[in-house]
């Protein structure tokens, strides 16, 4: 069960403290390394200018704690990574429990969570409780003690390409700059990591692949204003991996376009693979589509999803974990939605009947002699694709007519191509919805 092991894989990188830049996007990039042995990790300078934005210094944090009155250490960084507020500055000293609480974070609603919380752009210290603890503090002196920097470093992401028969590129791309929290974001990197082993092995695939491990937000602006042009004439099809691990829903948020390959096929698999998915809009967007499909970018980019981010309680604490949050089986079926995705792309080609009228099945062993349970089913589904393969239709859009998941028709176009029965039509290869 592939599942599994996403899911041992997420329990590595659980502890890792991952924010925007600092050690623990490189330790995470090295251990997809060891998955992925020809991923290139790469770096841009704190301080360059990408489109509108800076590339901020780096952050890295030795220790960060709280001490209460009664000598008791709370908010223990090295125990929960989500207990300090992300980026926060150094600062040490003494202070009441009235000005401390201007420094603490919580969630009323979910007394039991730790809530994650991030000051990138401004300059700020602070710390991040559940409300249950923060009810408990009673008044005295605390000391805080928040060790980090903030210095000129760089920006890590990881990068890898696998060639195909033509350069037009299929782009898959994650984030790795959330702390401890599973759905949002392990499941992500988790789920794609194995699907780049997966497209490793495959033999003879016609695109070519572009997949990255980034920062989110500032790593995909960064990425893009160093390969936007590139990417704009080579990008075919392509998907935003985030919140793929629970096994609450299925969920499609489009690209701006809407009707893209990415968001037909989407909406295909989805369909097949839980009719109940939940269909967002273009205005629901909160990952990196939002820079992928920006204008003047303009990728088709889509998401298939889990339940999607914002959407579930766990959302941004402590809760979302990999014990009653993300599962073996939840990331298993992220895993088997984009794959299919992918292979519905791979596989979408426009074939021909190589002869006039119905061929004779029986002489050639593809009708079969024996009547039983499913056998009608089967010879249907052949005879009407057949009838459909004039060399205008994608296997696709086949699939659509005859209100069948395109997998489905796999094994019947391979006995077909075996039997010379039918051709690809390379007049329309891979055209498509371009």
């Amino acid at each position: 069960m592939i599942g599994k092991e996403i899911h041992k894989f997420a329990k590595e990188l659980w502890p890792i403290n991952r924010s925007i830049t600092g050690e623990g996007v490189r330790d995470t990039l090295n251990k997809i390394l060891n998955h992925l042995p020809k991923l290139k990790i790469k770096s841009v300078k704190s301080g360059k200018k990408v489109f509108d934005w800076t590339v901020p210094n780096e952050w890295l944090v030795k220790e960060a704690y709280i001490v209460t009155p009664e000598n008791k250490k709370i908010c223990d960084f090295s125990e929960n990574n989500l207990h300090l507020v992300g980026y926060s500055v150094p600062f040490e000293g003494r202070m009441s429990l009235e000005k401390l609480k201007k420094h603490l974070f919580t969630l009323p609603n979910q007394p039991e969570a730790i809530p994650y919380v991030t000051s990138y752009y401004k300059k700020r210290w602070g710390f991040c409780l559940s409300h249950k603890l923060l009810k408990t503090l009673k008044k005295g002196t605390y000391k805080v003690v928040v060790r980090s920097s903030q210095f000129k470093g760089k920006l890590n992401y990881g990068e890898l390409y696998i060639k195909g028969k033509t350069d037009k590129e299929i782009f898959l791309s994650t984030y790795i700059c959330h702390p401890s929290m599973a759905n949002n974001e392990l499941s992500g990197p988790t789920v794609l990591t194995y699907l780049c082993k997966w497209l490793n092995e495959i033999k003879n695939a016609y695109y070519s692949y572009r997949i990255i491990f980034i920062p989110e937000t500032i790593g995909s602006i960064t990425y893009l204003s160093m390969n936007y042009k590139v990417m704009k004439k080579k990008i075919f099809a392509g998907f935003n991996v985030s919140c793929v691990g629970d096994d609450r829903a299925y969920s499609y948020l489009p690209s701006r376009n809407g009707d893209t390959i990415s968001d037909r096929i989407a909406k295909h698999v989805l369909k097949w693979t839980d009719k109940n998915f939940v269909e967002y809009s273009w205005l629901d967007r909160g990952s990196d589509e939002r820079q992928y499909c920006a204008p003047g970018i303009d990728l088709p980019i889509a998401s298939i999803i889990r339940t999607k981010y914002g959407k579930y309680p766990e959302y941004h604490t402590s809760l979302d974990n990999l014990e009653k949050v993300v599962t073996p089986k939840g990331l298993e079926g992220g895993y088997w939605a984009i794959r299919r995705a992918i292979e519905a792309i791979e596989k979408n080609k426009y074939y021909k009947t190589t002869i006039l009228c119905e061929p004779q099945m029986g002489k050639r062993g593809l009708y079969p002699t024996l009547s039983k349970k499913g056998t009608f089913r089967e010879i249907t589904l052949m005879m009407n694709l057949i009838s459909l393969c004039d060399g205008n239709n994608s296997l696709f859009e086949i699939a659509e007519i005859l209100k069948v998941p395109i997998w489905d028709l796999y094994n019947v176009i391979d006995k077909l191509e075996n039997h010379k029965l039918i051709k690809e039509n390379l007049k329309y290869e891979k055209k498509n919805f371009t």
